[in-house]
């Protein structure tokens, strides 16, 4: 897909796009997060509360309910449970609301035009977070990796860019929590020589075959063929290795396309 095409789409789609939320989104809440809570059919028992310190809030006849890295839904369920134990209501149908969002920070850093941390003050998703950062930079990879930590244990996420805003994309444009770390690399680059018009290093761009890169390189020249190109690919272990190439074959992150001289 032409960059600056993909460029446009992905800030029309941020622009455009607003998630929906509700109780079953994972958002995990955070010190300081305003929310407002009823219980359906007892109007004295509306609430408004703030995630204190200690990562709690007080309810009515129940006391202190934990907020901070529970869902919404996961602070309605615990209230409900423990009104109905406690005698206070039977089948009690709690509704939580987020009215306010102060508690989370991510990072987003990389090859984004503004990298830095940011203060969310509602439910934001991956596409959101990289709005903040003004959008990927013109050599930025279309790969966004997400680092999360919890329970003591870090995670690795790849998430497709450009995936993001086809059909089925939402799936993986999951809400960022607190702590979050969205990193964009540098693009992918090739490297094409000999027999080309124009070479030099380009953008590696998704399922690029060998042919794909040469029309990037300009073509053949005149005194160039499409017999006998070579390519140099560092293996797993670091040593490089020389391979013959076709035009169908897929070309790899860093390696060096070179197309021979004709003999005739």
């Amino acid at each position: 897909m032409n960059r600056l095409w993909r460029s446009v789409l992905m800030m029309c789609a941020v622009l455009l796009a607003t998630p929906a939320w509700s109780a079953d989104d994972d958002y995990r809440m955070g010190t300081g997060d305003v929310m407002h809570i009823t219980v359906y059919g007892n109007p004295d028992l509306a609430t408004d509360a703030r995630v204190g310190e200690d990562g709690g809030i007080t309810f009515p006849l129940i006391g202190a309910v934990k907020a901070s890295g529970q869902t919404p839904s996961m602070v309605e369920k615990e209230i409900a449970t423990r009104l109905a134990k406690g005698g206070f209501i039977v089948d009690p149908n709690v509704n939580l609301n987020i009215v306010q969002y102060r508690g989370q920070q991510i990072s987003v850093l990389g090859r984004v035009n503004r990298p830095g941390k940011f203060q969310l003050e509602k439910v934001s998703r991956v596409t959101d977070a990289l709005a903040l950062a003004s959008g990927i930079s013109a050599d930025g990879a279309d790969t966004v990796t997400l680092v999360r930590t919890q329970g003591g244990k870090t995670e690795y996420r790849d998430i497709d860019g450009i995936a993001l805003f086809k059909q089925g994309g939402e799936a993986s444009n999951e809400v960022v929590r607190d702590g979050d770390v969205l990193n964009v690399s540098r693009q992918p680059m090739f490297y094409i020589y000999g027999e080309v018009q124009r070479p030099g290093s380009f953008r590696l761009e998704q399922s690029m075959s060998v042919v794909q890169a040469l029309s990037m390189g300009g073509g053949v020249t005149s005194r160039g063929t499409q017999r006998g190109i070579t390519i140099l690919r560092r293996a797993a272990d670091g040593t490089l290795q020389e391979l013959d190439a076709a035009l169908a074959d897929l070309v790899k992150k860093d390696d060096v396309i070179y197309v021979k001289e004709s003999l005739f």
